[in-house]
């Protein structure tokens, strides 16, 4: 005698959906930039109604800033897993900056930039990302002073780990148009052991 289908509860059908949403929506603004993914192109690409896709997210914008949260979560998670493989010891920093430096130069961070030069003029866009965006530095500030083992309380090292992402974001940035990494490699050398020299006296 045949079973009776199982019927997926519907708090669990529409966590699918939003992350199915969500993901096509980071795809979309890898591939077709901020111009290019509109809600449509997304409810294709995740295999979603438009009118499914209306009801978790009403607008674009709503969308994509729930799509940049989403992905910032990937980041940090994807960052910690790949912390796991790094050694202790001497070589951590060195494999650390490495491990960070391509984080801003992979598909998520291209997604996030694309929303980011989109906020510059979209006033609805900026007021919603600008402090979603300050909490999502702290949390990347909090991961790397961890992962660095250092304390932050000690003079210039607070300043040096935000000096870091900031160079390793500046960096990503100029290698979206062009191969940048030996000119990447030499700076991230050079700073590894000035950063180094201040986190580990």
């Amino acid at each position: 005698m045949p079973t009776a289908p199982t019927r997926v509860p519907q708090q669990e059908r529409s966590r699918a959906t939003r992350a199915r949403l969500l993901e096509a929506t980071v795809a979309c603004l890898v591939d077709q930039g901020w111009s290019g993914t509109t809600t449509t192109l997304v409810a294709t690409r995740a295999g979603v109604s438009r009118g499914a896709q209306l009801h978790h997210y009403p607008t674009k914008a709503a969308l994509v800033i729930a799509a940049v949260e989403h992905l910032a979560e990937r980041r940090a998670a994807e960052i910690r897993a790949e912390a796991v493989r790094l050694p202790a010891g001497p070589g951590r920093l060195d494999r650390l900056i490495d491990m960070l430096a391509a984080a801003f130069t992979g598909p998520l961070f291209v997604a996030a930039l694309e929303v980011w030069v989109a906020a510059r003029t979209d006033p609805h866009l900026r007021d919603a990302l600008v402090p979603l965006e300050a909490r999502v530095g702290r949390e990347m500030h909090r991961l790397t002073v961890d992962l660095l083992g250092v304390d932050e309380r000690a003079p210039g090292v607070r300043e040096a780990v935000q000096a870091t992402l900031d160079l390793l974001r500046g960096l990503g940035v100029a290698n979206l148009l062009s191969d940048d990494s030996a000119r990447r490699s030499a700076l991230l050398e050079a700073w590894k052991r000035q950063l180094a020299a201040i986190v580990q006296p």
